[in-house]
């Protein structure tokens, strides 16, 4: 007797549904071997010179529970508006794991009004490797929760490119993303200024 038959399944299926068994959790799960001890990965992550050198222009970071953890990508944007805003350190494990707050960019301000969970764990390989996972849950379904979980399925992927990038070549130059916006503010500010007129 087999107890995998098509009937056997069904039965077990909507056992499932009749008590409320949901699927699992949807997350996004990265990783990136980063070739720095995790004394240096770990300052990348939980200073503002640190989160400047590889994640975003600008940082306000405080490496305590509750503390600051907001990373702008646009510094001269109004305040709401710059990128991860008024996010906050949940958990914190020196050396091993970093947990914070996240909210949707601002071209999602529905998805925006709400807070997602993001963690990251160091793991080191050895003294001059570091193994980092990136763990990031609490969405919403449908609408914007999707679209915002599609930009950070790709977004945590240059994130973490440029967290390994940032040791084996240096800090990232962030002159030419500060001129790319404030060309776009330009250009933004184009049509308004002649209609002003």
């Amino acid at each position: 007797m087999t107890l995998s038959t098509p009937a056997t399944v069904t039965a077990a299926l909507l056992l499932m549904a009749a008590f409320g068994t949901t699927a699992a959790e949807r997350a996004i799960d990265k990783e990136v071997l980063v070739p720095a001890g995790v004394d240096a990965v770990w300052q990348a992550w939980t200073t503002n010179e640190g989160l400047a050198s590889f994640f975003a222009p600008e940082a306000v970071v405080e490496a305590r529970v509750g503390g600051p953890f907001h990373i702008h990508m646009d510094p001269k944007a109004q305040p709401g508006s710059r990128g991860a805003d008024d996010m906050r350190i949940l958990a914190i494990q020196p050396k091993k794991m970093l947990s914070f707050d996240w909210n949707a960019p601002p071209h999602l301000p529905q998805a925006r009004q709400q807070r997602t969970f993001v963690i990251v764990r160091l793991v080191p390989v050895d003294a001059k490797s570091t193994r980092v996972t990136l763990h990031h849950t609490g969405w919403g379904e449908g609408g914007e929760w999707d679209q915002a979980y599609q930009y950070f399925d790709r977004a945590w992927v240059q994130v973490l490119g440029g967290l390994k990038t940032r040791f084996e070549q240096g800090p990232k130059d962030w002159a030419p993303w500060l001129a790319q916006l404030e060309a776009w503010r330009a250009q933004q500010a184009g049509p308004a200024a002649t209609v002003a007129k």
